[in-house]
């Protein structure tokens, strides 16, 4: 299975995948070992062992404390600890952890290089070194893998999916695998490797690079510890965006602050922003700068294929919305091409001409309240040769509004809400283009946000991704279009 790669001769199935697992400095204390206990608690399937000697023989949630990992039987193999005690303990027990011969460590404590100790931090590697224990972090809280019931958060999803990732951040790690749900997509495995002392970004890269399960890597990068890391990481990127596994980069550290900001948290230099721009064109990842776009962009990838080409139509309800989102959408390198005749003809069928444009953008006007025009507009978008992804602005908070108008028009106890869903759905059923919806934000109240979820919810489960600004969905497209435009460049667009 998927689980057992090796990859670089590192064997990741006992991290990735663990029968049981060790948590050094485990009490009721949120803040230290007893948050990854509480975050694994009744869900963690294989055997759980803790340790702590100011609570040797007592119990935590019905778990045995031991005062050291060395009072464990050589019997009884312990694949993964979590080392949550203070930076300056950590060599000693590394020396217990090894001897017991444990493949994987996480390091949850700070304390090391960026604050200048790089003295400890050599004394750790030397010790881990000795024992081939290999680390993960320091200053980090690990792995999230559904699949085997490991948690890095409470409440985390126990659905498992196809997004992978490897970030320098536990915290936004941890948002990440959150804001990913919430459009559509789960998770694979998630890494958060915090200073990457020992395991870099490179090795996580070659092991999704061969992961079955995984389909895109995400990343969040404030900084990689040399050259070399640098090359491998260069050189397993491109492989995995050729392979059709997008990469998408968030590299932090663009602003001086942030670059202060960075030294203090991983320990490193952000790096020049020229350099990491050159990256990704080389290397073919999406460039983001924030969780919202990255997940965003994730969801397309998951939910949609690429777009043979820039060209976009737009359907929306008002001339000067969709001037509005013909502006946004070009300013992201998109194009809005005029229509076929052929295409303008079939929908003069059905749209009057007051007060509507049938051109491209397409403004519907009052003729948008029909959901079945909306349907016959997508298909006319997906037939027209000049058109290769749609992009229609829906607001459905204001469906309940719309009510009286409909009855008058003969459509009486109409849920709008629904019958969006059921014609949009049905275009998605039919259409070859990729689609994404626009779902505006105009009111902040209870009933608009229902509205609002409910639109979202099914939209997704139906692959159509959702987003709620134009600009998030003209980056989406730009990314998703220089991905298709490098996977051109290289002979592998179209699929052969």
């Amino acid at each position: 299975m998927s689980d057992s790669i090796v990859s670089d001769g590192i064997n990741f199935k006992p991290l990735f995948s663990p029968k049981a697992i060790g948590i050094i400095g485990a009490s009721y204390d949120p803040a230290g070992g007893g948050f990854f206990l509480r975050c694994m608690k009744n869900k963690f399937r294989g055997s759980i062992y803790l340790f702590n000697p100011k609570l040797s023989g007592k119990q935590l949630y019905g778990y045995k404390v031991y005062g050291s990992i060395s009072e464990i039987p050589d019997d009884k193999l312990i694949d993964y600890v979590i080392l949550a005690v203070p930076a300056r303990f950590c060599p000693k027990l590394l020396e217990e952890i090894g001897k017991k011969k444990v493949p994987f460590v996480t390091i949850f404590a700070s304390g090391f290089r960026e604050v200048g100790n790089e003295h400890l931090e050599k004394e750790t590697l030397d010790v881990a070194k000795k024992y081939n224990i290999r680390i993960i972090g320091p200053n980090c809280i690990g792995v999230y893998n559904p699949r085997s019931n490991l948690y890095f958060a409470y409440d985390q999803s126990k659905k498992a999916g196809n997004l992978g990732g490897i970030f320098q951040s536990g915290g936004n790690a941890q948002n990440i695998a959150q804001l990913a749900v919430s459009y559509g997509l789960y998770i694979s495995k998630f890494i958060s490797i915090g200073n990457a002392l020992d395991l870099s970004p490179s090795d996580f890269l070659k092991y999704f690079l061969k992961d079955d399960y995984t389909k895109i890597v995400s990343l969040y990068i404030e900084n990689l510890r040399s050259v070399n890391q640098g090359r491998e990481f260069m050189k397993t990127a491109k492989a995995c965006n050729l392979n059709r596994k997008p990469v998408i980069l968030w590299r932090a550290g663009y602003g001086e602050a942030t670059k202060k900001a960075i030294l203090s948290h991983t320990g490193g230099l952000a790096g020049n922003n020229e350099i990491w721009n050159a990256v990704a064109k080389q290397t073919g990842c999406s460039l983001v700068n924030n969780s919202n776009a990255l997940a965003a962009l994730a969801s397309a990838f998951n939910l949609t294929h690429l777009p043979a080409s820039r060209n976009i139509g737009v359907i929306g309800i008002g001339g000067g919305s969709t001037i509005e989102a013909v502006d946004i959408l070009e300013d992201y390198n998109l194009k809005i091409p005029q229509l076929t005749e052929k295409s303008i003809k079939k929908m003069m069928r059905f749209i009057p001409d007051v007060n509507t444009n049938l051109s491209n953008p397409i403004d519907l006007g009052g003729s948008g309240v029909r959901p079945d025009n909306y349907y016959r507009c997508l298909l006319a978008l997906d037939r027209d040769p000049n058109i290769s992804a749609i992009v229609f602005i829906k607001d459905p908070e204001r469906f309940g509004g719309f009510s009286e108008i409909l009855e008058e028009m003969g459509f009486p106890d109409l849920d709008l809400n629904r019958e969006f869903i059921r014609f949009i759905s049905k275009a998605k059923s039919v259409c070859t283009k990729p689609m994404y919806c626009v779902m505006l934000k105009i009111n902040e109240g209870f009933e608009e946000y229902k509205s609002r979820y409910k639109f979202k919810l099914k939209l997704l489960n139906r692959n159509v991704p959702v987003f709620e600004t134009l600009h998030l969905t003209g980056e989406v497209l730009d990314k998703m279009n220089t991905y298709r435009e490098f996977l051109q460049k290289h002979g592998k667009f179209p699929k052969s």
